[in-house]
Formats: C-alpha cells, sequence, structure tokens
C-alpha cells in the first residue's frame, strides 16, 4: 500500500495520484545501459528507487509529495491554504509534456512536484479538487 493510501484521514479519498513523464523511465535505461561499467550500478540503481519511492498526488483535502528511499520526507499542503500555482517548463518539457509544479500556500513550505507529466492537467486537477470549507471559512 502507498504512503498516500496509507496517510488519509477520516474522509479524505484520494482525487489523483500524477505520474512521472516518460522521460524518467528513459534516463533508467540509459542508466541501465551505462551500467555495463560495472561503476554505474549503485547510480543506477539509486536513480531507480528514488523514482520508485516517490509519491505525488491529490486527495480532497491536500496536496501530497513522499519521497526517500530509506528515510522518508513529505511535503503536504491543505487544499484550502493554496495560494498560487506555478508551471515551470523548459524548452524540452514543452516539447514532451512534463515539468515542474511549485505549490505555494499559507505558512513556511512550498511543495515542488518535479518531472511531471501533463503539468498543466495536473494543476487543473488540484484546482478542481473538492475541499471540505469549515464553518469558519464560509463566513
Amino acid at each position: 500500500m502507498s504512503y498516500i493510501d496509507d496517510s488519509l484521514s477520516k474522509g479524505e479519498t484520494i482525487y489523483r495520484v500524477f505520474e512521472f513523464h516518460w522521460i524518467i523511465r528513459f534516463f533508467l535505461v540509459l542508466h541501465v545501459i551505462l551500467c555495463v561499467t560495472l561503476i554505474w550500478i549503485p547510480v543506477a540503481l539509486y536513480y531507480w528507487l528514488t523514482w520508485r519511492c516517490t509519491e505525488q498526488g491529490v486527495t480532497n483535502k491536500r496536496v501530497i509529495h513522499k519521497s526517500g528511499i530509506i528515510a522518508r520526507k513529505t511535503d503536504e499542503m491543505k487544499l484550502g491554504a493554496i495560494e498560487a500555482i506555478e508551471i515551470n517548463q523548459g524548452i524540452w518539457g514543452r516539447i514532451l509534456g512534463f515539468g515542474t509544479l511549485t505549490i505555494y500556500g499559507r505558512g513556511d513550505g512550498d511543495v515542488v512536484m518535479k518531472w511531471m507529466a501533463r503539468p498543466v492537467q495536473a494543476k487543473r486537477d488540484i484546482e478542481s479538487a473538492d475541499y471540505p470549507v469549515s464553518a469558519t471559512e464560509s463566513d
């Protein structure tokens, strides 16, 4: 079971789990090819584990980015605290359809999601996720 599934609070449902762009797999294959030289095996293994151990998604209450192979680091932000979402795409990102989302909100940290497939769609998904409005927010 994934971290996002394990961390759901009462009444919280997963709205979308975001995928990495296919170019990540390309780089992983490149690392595997470079593994022919035995020196490269630890590097390839590290990048593969980093990719496999990263999760990013949005629920009906929050945005989640989890990373870490042995240790765990999570960046989470409640949907009601989001103030802006920035998309950063270079030339290759525009051509191939990947980018980085930076989610700004109230508080100290921002949530950064790198190598996102279809970042504009991911931004729309975050903005359209329904979050519960408390009595103090609706006044």
